[in-house]
């Protein structure tokens, strides 16, 4: 097995579950560890949410205590503000600190923050020397190419990034501009590993253990990021562990596994929030892990109007039973 290193923090292998609101809460990041995932990060978190003491924002950035690694995603823009943040954040147990320069959405970049601040390079400076000031934990990045095709800066971002002491970058490879249309660009991740001495972490349309292995192949990156892919699939955890680091290709999940899976989540998510506002939550990543079943359109409806933990297994038993 492979190991690639963050700072002095050394990652058991090189698969990493990328942060995404409403993914990867506590329940999401378990599910990550448990299908093989070397490092999870924590949903995206205000730096004003912790500096104004806001009760659901500590709490979704309380990881000490959490098993495994575990990197804690800060987003703002103003230097004062993130390094209070990430102050709160190292007492809170945070082992690695990113900082989002990637996040494409409207209420995220209309302050700045998120795929904004790349748009400013001495802000992006000010941000990481207050950041870096302020927490003894190594401090990470992830990036875009850069706000759009006039604006494609991920170079000069990533080098203010590693001279002022950031420990590894992580790129997705397309503009704010583009969101999650068109293909992403592996080109810009290998370049940015021929610039960088600090590992990079690739990212962007890695849908299956194939696709993970070809952009390490094509890159050279130090690990891989998958987000989406992984959403209703945490299979794709193991079977690019197996893959990459061992040359095994694992048999896609039987329709009992995604059932296990799926229940395994809920059953977390109920464990951490509640069935009330879990059984909501979960409504989506039921129908990810319905997607492309047979039978998954009939029951899309039974799972967006399950209000307790036995209809939203009903639901995915319907399509069990009739696939």
């Amino acid at each position: 097995m492979i190991m690639f290193r963050i700072g002095d923090i050394k990652i058991p292998n090189r698969v990493v579950a990328a942060p995404l609101a409403g993914v990867t809460d506590r329940a999401g990041r378990d599910m990550a560890r448990l299908f093989g995932c070397g490092l999870v990060y924590t949903e995206m978190i205000s730096d004003m949410g912790l500096v104004y003491n806001q009760a659901r924002t500590l709490q979704m950035a309380a990881v000490e205590g959490e098993p495994g690694l575990v990197a804690v995603q800060l987003f703002g823009s103003h230097p004062g503000a993130m390094a209070k943040a990430a102050r709160i954040l190292e007492r809170l147990g945070a082992r690695i600190i990113d900082i989002n320069m990637g996040c494409p959405t409207p209420k995220v970049v209309r302050n700045g923050g998120g795929a904004a601040l790349m748009r400013d390079a001495a802000k992006v400076r000010d941000v990481l020397h207050a950041v870096l000031d302020a927490v003894k934990v190594p401090v990470t990045v992830k990036i875009r190419k850069g706000w759009d095709e006039t604006q494609i800066n991920y170079l000069e971002i990533a080098l203010i990034a590693e001279a002022a002491g950031v420990k590894a970058v992580a790129l997705h490879p397309r503009t704010r501009q583009e969101f999650f249309s068109g293909h992403a660009d592996w080109g810009a991740i290998k370049l940015l590993k021929e610039h960088l001495n600090i590992p990079v972490i690739g990212n962007g349309d890695i849908w299956s253990a194939a696709d993970a292995v070809r952009m390490m192949a094509e890159t050279g990156c130090d690990a891989l990021m998958i987000g989406r892919g992984a959403m209703g699939n945490p299979f794709i955890f193991r079977e690019t562990v197996a893959l990459l680091e061992e040359g095994r290709v694992l048999s896609p999940p039987t329709l009992e596994e995604r059932f296990l899976a799926a229940r395994k989540h809920l059953d977390l998510a109920i464990q951490y929030k509640g069935e009330y506002t879990a059984v909501r939550e979960m409504r989506k990543h039921f129908a990810w892990y319905c997607k492309g079943l047979k039978g998954a359109s009939r029951v899309r409806e039974a799972i967006n109007q399950a209000v307790t933990r036995e209809e939203l297994l009903a639901a995915l038993a319907s399509i069990t039973i009739h696939a």
